[in-house]
């Protein structure tokens, strides 16, 4: 069981699993990230040995010791993605072959392992299926699937880990905002960044969350669903939301999205979104676009539309905005068609009930 692009995973299933009537009472009202499946995953790595000792066994808290290398130098990366309930019965899974790409260009910007993706691929099958009972039904409802890999070598000093655990777990989840599917209203913030060119901002890492927490926190204090973060070197250019995208739709049909600079995570919705919309006819450019601009063409009527994406949210339309200088509303406030049309054609790919020309919807069972 040394590492190697493949590895046999161990099957330890949980003699204690939850209850069905118990499950079943979660899964009425899950939340999101509130309530955790039997089982998870880990596989283990160390220096000169590579990846190995790879296992689904029941859901338990990680002994650490205190001097865990990722308590004092974060060094951390993670995924999102989800398991669908197919219309036929069936488990899916979306684009998970570009999460464990992205997994492998975040380890190598934070100095880690290089996890081989057919691990990655093989360790979200064998948790979907020890804990395929999990997945809530309804429209809104996925097992969130959470890989993560950090530094778990007993150490103090600057350097890069030794050894490394990675690990998957799954939540059962309903819609990411507390009040379903609507327009959201962001604070634009003028005191913090999220990241800067040369940084992390392309890598998914818990610091750069940690990071946009006090931001969020000033949205909250305004009364906004989230926070977008401006460029950090003039402070005009939109990257994106906490955790999100965002895209500017035209009167003419057009699409715009701030282009990946290394400062702004490649959404793999993002990227799924540009495709579709392609597909569907409009014109998509990656372009910077100020905050002075969005105002301006909020007023003129120009801008239609605005939204944001992600795995969490999906898509989710953008009707407020607010800043130090104000409030501007996007068009009537509303889900447009355009928002509208893409999040139903994206959640029919997810969940198997539209045409896949691009394979991206991958069958676990």
């Amino acid at each position: 069981m040394i590492g190697g692009d493949k590895l046999d995973f161990e099957i330890r299933p949980n003699p204690h699993p939850v209850a069905a009537a118990e499950r079943s009472a979660l899964l009425a009202n899950p939340g999101f990230g509130q309530i955790f499946t039997d089982h998870m995953v880990t596989v283990r790595y160390a220096e000169g040995k590579g990846w190995y000792d790879a296992r689904v066994e029941p859901r338990a808290p990680i002994p650490m010791d205190p001097a865990t290398a990722v308590l004092h130098y974060a060094q951390e990366i993670f995924e999102g993605l989800k398991a669908y309930q197919a219309a036929d019965g069936g488990v899916t899974l979306f684009r998970p072959d570009a999460n464990a790409a992205r997994f492998v260009a975040s380890a190598a910007r934070m100095a880690m392992p290089a996890l081989p993706e057919p691990v990655f691929l093989d360790s979200l099958r064998h948790l979907v299926t020890a804990d395929r009972e999990w997945i809530p039904q309804g429209e809104e409802g996925s097992l969130y699937l959470r890989p993560f890999m950090f530094a778990s070598e007993v150490f103090l000093g600057v350097r890069p880990a030794r050894e490394y655990l990675y690990a998957v777990i799954a939540s059962p989840v309903g819609s990411y905002f507390s009040g379903g599917v609507k327009p959201v209203t962001v604070w634009a913030s003028s005191l913090y960044t999220r990241a800067a060119p040369g940084g992390t901002g392309a890598a998914k890492c818990g610091g750069n969350y940690a990071a946009s927490l006090v931001a969020q926190a000033e949205a909250i204090e305004h009364g906004c669903d989230q926070v977008v973060f401006l460029d950090a070197v003039e402070r005009r250019y939109v990257d994106e939301l906490g955790g999100m995208n965002v895209f500017f739709v035209y009167d003419d049909g057009s699409m715009v999205t701030p282009p990946l600079t290394g400062a702004i995570l490649p959404g793999i919705t993002r990227e799924s979104v540009i495709t579709l919309a392609r597909r569907a006819g409009h014109q998509v450019v990656e372009r910077p676009v100020s905050l002075e601009q969005w105002r301006a063409d909020a007023a003129s009527g120009r801008l239609r539309e605005a939204f944001a994406c992600g795995t969490a949210a999906v898509i989710t339309p953008i009707g407020r905005v607010r800043s130090a200088d104000g409030e501007f509303v996007v068009a009537d406030g509303g889900s447009g068609e355009v928002t509208t049309s893409l999040r139903q054609t994206l959640v029919d790919l997810q969940r198997g009930r539209a045409a896949d020309p691009d394979g991206w919807v991958h069958r676990v069972l």
